[in-house]
C-alpha cells in the first residue's frame, strides 16, 4: 500500500491537556471564593461588638443585646474607600467570570489555542484589580475608623486573597506553552 504524500494532510486534534483542566478548576474556585467574599459579612472584626462588611456596619452598644447596623453606601458612613474597594474587587470577579465562561468555551471547540492568550490576559487584570482592592481596604480601615478595642481581618478578607492566589495560579496555567505540552497527549 502506497500512500500519496501529497494527497495525503495531516489532521491535528487539539487535546484539552491536564494543565489547562487544572486551570479551569482553579478559575472555579477564584469565582466561588470570590462570590463568598463579596457575600461576607465578616470582613473586619473587633470582640464581638464590632463587624464590617463590604455592604453593612454593625456594632453592638456595651449596654444592650441588640446589634445596631448601617448600610455602608446608604447612610453618611459611606467611604470612597470602602466604594473603590468593593468596585475592583467585582471588577475582578467579573472578569474571572468571564475567563471561567471563555475557558468553558475553549473546552468545547476543537481549537482552543486560541482562547489561552485572552483566558490569561483577563485572568491577571483580576489579580491586579483584586490587589488593589486588598491592599487598599486595610490601609484605609485603620486610617479612618478608629477602633480602641482589638480588631482583625476576618475570613471574608482572607477569601478574597484566596481567589486572589487561585486566579494568578490559573493565569500561569495559561500562560504555559500549550504547544510544548500538546504533543504529549
Amino acid at each position: 500500500m502506497a500512500s500519496s504524500a501529497s494527497g495525503a494532510e495531516e489532521v491535528r486534534v487539539s487535546v484539552l491537556t491536564p494543565l489547562k483542566l487544572v486551570g479551569l478548576v482553579c478559575i472555579f474556585l477564584a469565582l466561588c471564593l470570590d462570590i463568598g467574599a463579596v457575600l461576607s459579612p465578616a470582613w473586619v472584626t473587633a470582640d464581638n461588638q464590632y463587624y464590617l462588611s463590604l455592604w453593612d456596619s454593625c456594632w453592638k452598644p456595651a449596654a444592650s443585646d441588640t446589634w445596631r447596623c448601617s448600610s455602608t453606601f446608604g447612610s453618611e458612613y459611606a467611604r470612597d474607600w470602602q466604594i473603590a474597594t468593593l468596585a475592583l474587587l467585582l471588577g475582578g470577579a467579573a472578569l474571572i467570570l468571564f475567563s471561567f465562561l471563555v475557558g468553558l468555551v475553549s473546552v468545547c471547540v476543537g481549537s482552543r489555542r486560541r482562547f489561552y492568550r485572552p483566558v490569561a490576559v483577563m485572568l491577571f487584570a483580576a489579580v491586579v484589580l483584586q490587589v488593589c482592592s486588598l491592599v487598599l481596604y486595610p490601609i484605609k480601615f485603620i486610617e479612618t475608623i478608629s477602633l480602641r478595642i482589638y480588631h482583625e481581618f476576618n475570613w471574608g478578607y482572607g477569601l478574597a486573597w484566596g481567589a486572589t492566589i487561585f486566579s494568578f495560579g490559573a493565569a500561569l496555567l495559561y500562560c504555559l506553552n500549550p504547544k510544548s505540552y500538546e504533543d504529549y497527549y
